[in-house]
């Protein structure tokens, strides 16, 4: 089985600065990680490679030094990497990242099974996977929290509703999104990193495209418009009582009320 699992370099920090004019986050120069969902698809990928054999290709879209992730991904057992990079990809909404990274699986191609994480913890959208799946038009499911059954030609998964479990089958090829409960995602492996620290991953841009139209990329393609995007404020004002039982509950009392919590 061909398998390729999506994955992203994300801020390792929550304090970010973000540029005021275009709304997107200053990555540079901050620690940066793998998206923590992404481990989880990676351990569902190389779960299901263990009872069905087959290669798993991991996918990122970033900047150069996004290939950070692609290496972590090897040492934990991915076979083959690809990085989709280009300058004219910088600034992308949702839908402009879904479209590129569809782009970039078209061109690996072969695929049987595309595996996502549930979200992005730097944009929380969830919609990534789907809208790939739309633009590849082949089938989909999220929220899968387990995998049933592996088939000769299709999947059983589990998924978690808002109000139910359900199970369903798909057809290859499809993608699913998996929830963190999945698995449990393994440690890197310092031997297997030693051993893949010279492998060569793929970098994939516009010109290898199939559509080239730089409308549809990166900023020029982003439909969504922020409005205004800023920091949130630290608020650190406290306030130290001492008092015995009675008079500090008739405090948090009196306080609450300024609050107007009560």
């Amino acid at each position: 089985m061909n398998i390729v699992v999506c994955i992203k370099q994300v801020p390792g920090t929550s304090k970010v600065e973000v540029d005021e004019k275009t709304g997107v986050l200053k990555r540079d120069g901050i620690d940066s990680k793998m998206n923590p969902y992404d481990l989880y698809a990676l351990e569902t990928a190389l779960q299901i490679k263990s009872k069905v054999g087959g290669t798993i290709k991991v996918i990122s879209m970033g900047p150069p030094q996004a290939m950070e992730v692609i290496k972590e991904a090897f040492s934990m057992g991915a076979d083959i990497g690809s990085l989709v990079s280009d300058r004219k990809f910088a600034g992308a909404d949702v839908l402009a990242t879904s479209y590129t990274l569809s782009q970039g699986i078209r061109k690996i191609g072969d695929m049987d099974l595309i595996i996502c994480g549930k979200q992005t913890t730097d944009g929380d959208t969830a919609q990534v996977g789907p809208e790939m799946a739309e633009y590849l038009e082949i089938p989909h499911i999220a929220n899968v929290r387990k995998i049933l059954e592996i088939k000769e030609k299709s999947i059983v998964v589990e998924m978690d509703m808002p109000d139910t479990i359900e199970v369903s089958e798909i057809k290859y090829p499809c993608l699913l999104t998996v929830e963190k409960d999945i698995f449990q995602p393994r440690l890197p492996s310092y031997r297997r990193k030693i051993e893949t620290k010279e492998r060569e991953i793929g970098v994939i841009s516009l010109k290898d495209f199939e559509d080239k139209d730089e409308k549809k990329y990166g900023l020029n393609g982003s439909p969504t418009q922020v409005e205004r995007i800023f920091p949130p404020l630290s608020n650190d004002e406290h306030e130290m009582w001492n008092g015995d039982s009675q008079e500090l509950s008739e405090k948090i009392s009196s306080k609450l009320k300024e609050l107007k919590f009560i």
